[in-house]
């Protein structure tokens, strides 16, 4: 018992404890009740009042336990790009014998509803977040709220861990397809047809399809390239008008070629680096923080 109650008080000093509406409530009832059964000497009053004060009562240690036996980590995320939603892996461990209720987790700018979490279980899930530049970041301020079971406070546990990860320029520019038109002749020549895309104003005229052209759709006609060369090359001041275009551009080919399977390089004013050598994370890592 003296064990059980040290717990509880643990539990209850990690737990920040607010007022809802249902607060207010509660007291202005307990109050009627109290002078309508002072006034008159109902029998049916007092015994009013002692089931509302009893319910008020217990549902406060009720939401603390409900909240306090939960455990929170961060866990495996996505690749995060600047200006796109990603999202932050977390996990919650419940230990208590008993299911938890009506949970939700907050985030920096999102939130999710847990309305169910089992007795010795862990619940594994996605915060949506949307960084809005690249760079290394710390995501932190997270915490657990939760009314049940009545509402008449809101209940919170602070979740003191924190995540750092690193935040990938924003994949934007021309296409590695728009780049190989444009630098056919060294990497490679055209071998069989490929079948039909949208016209974007990279592709020779010569491409056009003339048969959907009739139809009212600008396609153009697309090839398997033979390539010549072992690996591409791409050049970070080629790429762009400034440093950020560059290294969107950079990005969006980096994640094109990854698709592709194909090997590339990249030069950098002091160095050039190779898929097949740094890999693609340490790559994305290096424009991450250029």
């Amino acid at each position: 018992m003296l064990k059980s109650l040290r717990t509880f008080i643990q539990i209850h000093r990690s737990i920040k404890q607010h007022a809802t509406v249902f607060s207010l409530v509660v007291v202005i009832l307990l109050f009627g009740l109290f002078m309508e059964a002072y006034m008159h000497d109902f029998n049916l009053v007092y015994i009013t009042l002692f089931f509302v004060f009893s319910f008020a009562f217990s549902a406060g240690p009720l939401g603390v336990l409900n909240l306090g036996h939960l455990k929170s980590s961060f866990s495996a995320s996505s690749r995060l790009f600047a200006n796109i939603e990603g999202y932050i892996g977390m996990k919650i461990h419940n230990t208590s014998s008993t299911p938890s209720w009506a949970v939700t987790l907050y985030g920096k700018d999102a939130s999710l509803k847990l309305p169910h979490i089992k007795e010795h279980s862990t619940k594994s899930v996605r915060l949506p977040y949307t960084p809005t530049h690249r760079g290394s970041f710390v995501y932190e301020g997270c915490y657990l709220e939760s009314k049940y079971p009545l509402s008449t406070a809101r209940l919170t546990l602070p979740i003191k861990e924190s995540y750092e990860g690193i935040v990938y320029p924003e994949p934007k520019g021309k296409s590695l397809e728009s780049f190989l038109n444009k630098e056919e002749t060294y990497y490679g020549e055209e071998k069989e047809f490929d079948g039909l895309q949208a016209y974007d104003g990279s592709q020779k005229l010569s491409h056009i399809h003339w048969a959907s052209v009739a139809k009212g759709e600008l396609s153009v006609k697309t090839f398997v390239k033979e390539t010549h060369t072992p690996n591409l090359t791409f050049e970070f001041m080629k790429a762009g008008a400034n440093d950020e275009a560059r290294l969107s551009q950079l990005c969006l080919w980096v994640l094109e070629c990854e698709k592709k399977h194909l090997p590339f390089a990249i030069k950098l004013p002091k160095t050039t680096l190779f898929s097949h050598k740094e890999g693609i994370d340490e790559i994305l890592t290096t424009l991450a923080l250029y």
